[in-house]
């Protein structure tokens, strides 16, 4: 009896038993990816860093390759090796940055170590005597010698994680020239490697567009959050500052927690209930007019994200790589709206990570995410 005879349960039982099977095997595929994402953090995280710091340099390697010294051009690959000083050298000059700022935060933490129990639990006092008490009980029992001893080990992780990044970096350009001839006969068809091509190029060109701004905004809040603690005596002004230009590149989450950080650093400092709310108010104004001000503004609609598109994507990837995933949750979702937006297969995807639920059409392939400002 072949399948046309069957009768119609037997069909109904075969199609049922297959979306089982379908459905048992994506559940597993997921497991499998989400187990190698996890085991593979370290490598995956620089790997992916290496990739956008390719992509935010390949449009310095054109300019470098358009200048002429006199009748001679620049060649390419002099370009791709002034790229790649450039980046090394930026790479190994923020890490400098970073560490030093965190050597002086763990240095004051522990001359704070003493106060910051008491000074954390008068925050509570309107609770009663008896809660502030035991806040303080609490905080005492923190070893917190363990926890700076953790993060100064992440910092020598930080260090291996930049020396990779530039490796990556280096053999990513060495690649570069040979990429459309791989993608070329890696499909087999011309026109379509050059809608993935194209689709690549939208990809970098929103990424880079969305790294380009939110460097800008975040280095704007980080001088102003440097003067407001400047103004106000504040021992780690400019850690602070570092700090919360740092920060900010995680949506939503980075903004609070360094108004959350400022603000406690101005209260174990000073003990002063009225100055600490002077300053979180000063700080969480600088935030909400950057960040919801500026910051739209100047995206416009260039990235068509979903808000809670982006709150899943920063948990997700901080359940799986922790802060550096939280750091590139939206480009990963960047990556995903233009990929999901041109698969049909995927396009239903598209519509739930876009803003309006209006995924990317073809035709804007070749437009530029500057031309949505202000509209």
């Amino acid at each position: 009896m072949n399948k046309i005879d069957r009768p119609p349960q037997t069909q109904n039982l075969s199609s049922d038993l297959q979306r089982i099977q379908t459905g048992a095997l994506v559940i597993i595929a997921f497991a499998v990816v989400l187990f190698l994402l996890v085991q593979a953090r370290f490598i995956l995280i620089s790997l992916a860093t290496a990739i956008i710091l390719f992509s935010l340099m390949s449009d310095v390697i054109r300019f470098i390759s358009r200048l002429h010294i006199g009748p001679v051009s620049i060649p390419n690959l002099v370009a791709s090796i002034a790229a790649v000083v450039l980046i090394a050298a930026a790479l190994l000059s923020l890490t400098s940055i970073l560490l030093a700022q965190l050597n002086t935060v763990l240095v004051t933490t522990l001359s704070y170590a003493e106060r910051a129990p008491s000074a954390v639990a008068s925050l509570f006092s309107f609770m009663g005597p008896s809660t502030e008490q035991a806040i303080v009980d609490s905080l005492q029992s923190v070893q917190l010698s363990s926890y700076i001893s953790t993060v100064a080990g992440q910092a020598g992780n930080m260090t291996q994680a930049t020396v990779l990044v530039i490796l990556f970096v280096g053999f990513l350009f060495g690649e570069r020239i040979w990429f459309g001839t791989k993608l070329d006969n890696f499909v087999g068809d011309p026109v379509q490697a050059n809608r993935i091509e194209r689709i690549i190029t939208s990809i970098i060109r929103r990424v880079n567009y969305y790294l380009l701004v939110k460097a800008v905004i975040s280095a704007i809040t980080g001088v102003m959050i440097f003067v407001l603690a400047t103004l106000f005596g504040l021992e780690l002004a400019v850690a602070l500052g570092v700090i919360t230009f740092v920060l900010n590149f995680i949506p939503n989450v980075g903004s609070i927690a360094a108004t959350a950080l400022i603000a406690l650093v101005a209260h174990v400092q000073v003990g002063d209930a009225s100055l600490t709310a002077a300053v979180f108010f000063c700080a969480g104004g600088i935030q909400f007019l950057n960040g919801n001000i500026i910051d739209p503004l100047m995206m416009g609609r260039a990235l068509r994200l979903s808000a809670f598109g982006i709150i899943l994507s920063l948990a997700f990837w901080g359940a799986v790589w922790g802060i550096p995933g939280m750091f590139l949750s939206v480009p990963i979702m960047v990556m995903l709206l233009v990929v999901c937006s041109h698969v049909p297969a995927l396009r239903p995807f598209a519509i739930l990570l876009s803003r309006e639920g209006l995924p990317e059409s073809e035709k804007m392939l070749d437009e530029s995410p500057q031309r949505d400002l202000f509209s």
